[in-house]
């Protein structure tokens, strides 16, 4: 017998035989061929700027902190402002602290305690609430961050926040931003009325020095709706600003 038809013969056995030879288990000691159960960590400032409007200037913080494997994750995010031009005060609007789980590719469920809090001239208000939501990234690579609480008091509303990166060059980012928040009962003392309260949107051109490293500056409008416009035009506020924002995106 030839060597071709040597090879011929070896051929089909070979190929019958590669599905078994995949699916052996492995040996004892062996490791996993991919090990996801390995703890990481990660801390984001995603915003870190000053916003000046024609009423004041604000100092604006976002930042997310995680630490866990690819499935679980304990989750701690803050966002807030605070005002350092023409006058005082602010809100702690969110500090969140989540179990998170992978529901689906790019998909993370949360769950976990919350609290908010303004100050300012008047008396201080906070509370304490509960949460769950989504986290993750949308067809066409849109990030989400959308929210269900549930307050001590029984204040109920959801949040959602979108953006997305539009790469100009490899360093030169274009991020447009969307926040919203529908609330489902009323909250005087935290300027909120049943409905849509608000939208805000954002343009933000960064440049990323290094990928952990980007200086920014942007643009953001914002605009309060419906029963809670009434409300900060009965306390003498404004309905609508537009700011100019110059900041930081920073990552470990």
């Amino acid at each position: 017998m030839t060597r071709h038809r040597i090879l011929l013969f070896l051929f089909p056995a070979l190929c019958a035989a590669l599905p078994a030879l995949a699916m052996e288990p492995l040996r004892p000691g062996w490791p996993l061929p991919v090990d996801d159960t390995t703890p990481y960590a990660k801390l984001l400032f995603d915003r870190l700027e000053y916003a000046d409007d024609e009423a004041a200037g604000r100092a604006v913080w976002d930042a997310q902190f995680w630490y866990g494997g690819d499935r679980q994750r304990l989750w701690i995010e803050t966002e807030g402002e605070d005002v350092v031009r023409n006058g005082d005060g602010g809100e702690i609007e969110n500090l969140d602290i989540q179990y998170s789980r992978l529901v689906a590719p790019f998909w993370d469920f949360q769950t976990g305690l919350g609290y908010q809090r303004l100050y300012g001239d008047g008396p201080d208000q906070d509370r304490f609430y509960v949460l769950a939501g989504l986290q993750g990234l949308a067809p066409y690579q849109y990030e989400v961050d959308l929210n269900l609480r549930v307050s001590e008091d029984g204040d109920v509303w959801t949040d959602l926040e979108a953006e997305y990166d539009l790469r100009l060059t490899q360093r030169l980012i274009l991020q447009p931003r969307l926040e919203s928040l529908l609330a489902f009962t009323d909250a005087r003392d935290f300027e909120s009325a049943a409905g849509l309260n608000h939208i805000t949107l954002g343009l933000r051109l960064r440049y990323e020095i290094r990928r952990e490293f980007a200086p920014y500056l942007g643009v953001s409008w914002s605009r309060k709706l419906g029963d809670t416009a009434d409300l900060a035009r009965a306390e003498g506020g404004d309905t609508g600003l537009l700011a100019v924002v110059a900041g930081l995106r920073l990552w470990y």
